[in-house]
């Protein structure tokens, strides 16, 4: 009887030499100074994690709308009552709607409450600050790559490193590498070589 299915579990080899690990660290840790330096960047890292934060709490303008039908359907009864429709099922509406849009008022305080929003003043000054790091320092090398690094692909001819931001990928060519130490463009890249 023919087998329906193949065996995920066989992997494919890498043929990749190994590479030094302080040498691709140097690199990203350059490029991804660049990035920090780069004004433009900072401000769409900032503008980025606004749009996020304001999408990432459903509940407050669900709450608003709510808020807004309640205070609506409040105003239609009380100008029901203004032109002498009182009953006690407007009465009894009356008192439910009221109890509703307190309701709503103090689910939407604890929301806010919550998640304060950061504002982008703030988020720009703590992105500024990564500009006074000493990359020479283990403990800042770290605290840059684990803010800003997601992933690095190393291949033959090229290092692709994604950072953490929506279209954050950056792809260096080797070739980019050597004119930047030929330039003498690269912080500590003339020192450190391609490993053979």
């Amino acid at each position: 009887m023919p087998r329906r299915f193949q065996p995920i579990e066989q992997r494919a080899e890498c043929h990749k030499r190994s590479v030094r690990k302080e040498w691709i660290e140097d690199l990203v840790v350059g490029e991804t100074m660049k990035m920090v330096m780069d004004g433009k960047a900072i401000e769409a890292i900032v503008s980025m994690l606004m749009d996020l934060q304001d999408r990432d709490n459903v509940n407050v303008p669900l709450y608003e709308q709510q808020l807004r039908e309640a205070d609506t359907a409040i105003s239609n009864l009380l100008n029901a009552i203004q032109q002498g429709i009182l009953t006690r099922s407007t009465k009894e509406r009356l008192e439910e709607l009221e109890k509703r849009r307190d309701e709503l008022e103090n689910r939407l305080a604890c929301e806010k409450l919550a998640k304060p929003k950061v504002s982008a003043e703030f988020m720009t000054f703590w992105l500024h600050r990564f500009r006074k790091l000493d990359v020479r320092q283990k403990s800042h090398r770290k605290m840059l790559i684990d803010t800003f690094i997601n992933a690095i692909f190393l291949y033959d001819d090229k290092m692709v490193i994604t950072f953490n931001y929506k279209e954050g990928t950056k792809t260096i060519t080797f070739a980019e590498l050597q004119e930047a130490i030929s330039n003498k463009n690269g912080s500590d890249l003339d020192c450190l070589a391609a490993p053979s």
